[in-house]
């Protein structure tokens, strides 16, 4: 899941991204309401964290031009005010959700979580490859009767192959599902986790589809298996 941060105070900015990401979210982060519209409008991003207090274009003018614009990205809004109006008036604007600061980085993360799963109703929470059942509400991966434990990371890149089992996925869609926007490293970590992957998967998952990508299929495929 890909998550915009759009937040002024920068260490504030920097804490919640670090704390997203060790949850397994790929966090950017913005602090000002103009690049924060720019970003959310080419990012394709599953949530916005949206402080309203803003330099340059404050975040109800945000979020208003986003829903003019037909997105309906979630957007969790943060503010340091305090009182109905202001709630109110950040609902009015389109905001799914309302946070008032200081608030506690668990109640965040509940939020951030609740806004995602209200957002994929329509999807199945679990997805299922042969034996392999990827629960997405859980975060919990199992294969016939053994829980396999992943991290982070290596649930966020199982996802997306289960989410698009059978189909060929590059190494730049899996980077651009679960990394930063600005990440500048070597897109062959992705081969890190895909080997990661398959000693706990164990064989016949995962198939390399040379100079394509991967595929996650319900048994052994056509491919060398290899990373």
């Amino acid at each position: 899941m890909r998550v915009l941060i759009v937040e002024d105070e920068k260490r504030l900015a920097i804490s919640l991204a670090q704390g997203l990401r060790a949850e397994g979210f790929a966090v950017d982060v913005v602090h000002t309401g103009t690049d924060g519209l720019h970003r959310a409008t080419e990012g394709g991003y599953d949530l916005i964290v949206l402080d309203i207090m803003l330099p340059g274009m404050n975040g109800y003018r945000v979020c208003a031009a986003l829903r003019a614009a037909g997105d309906e990205t979630p957007i969790l809004m943060l503010t340091a005010k305090d009182g109905e109006y202001d709630e109110a008036e950040g609902l009015d604007t389109g905001a799914d959700d309302y946070l008032t600061k200081p608030f506690s980085y668990v109640v965040l993360v509940a939020r951030v979580r609740a806004l995602l799963r209200r957002r994929g109703r329509g999807a199945a929470p679990e997805l299922r490859v042969g034996d392999l059942v990827v629960d997405r509400s859980t975060r919990r991966v199992t294969r016939g009767d053994r829980e396999i434990p992943l991290t982070a990371k290596e649930f966020t890149v199982l996802e997306r192959l289960a989410g698009r089992a059978g189909e060929v996925v590059s190494k730049a869609e899996i980077l651009e599902h679960g990394w930063d926007f600005a990440y500048q490293g070597d897109p062959n970590i992705v081969e890190v986790y895909v080997s990661a992957l398959r000693r706990k998967l164990g064989p016949g998952l995962i198939v390399t589809v040379r100079g394509a990508g991967y595929r996650l299929v319900a048994g052994r495929g056509d491919g060398d298996g290899r990373g």
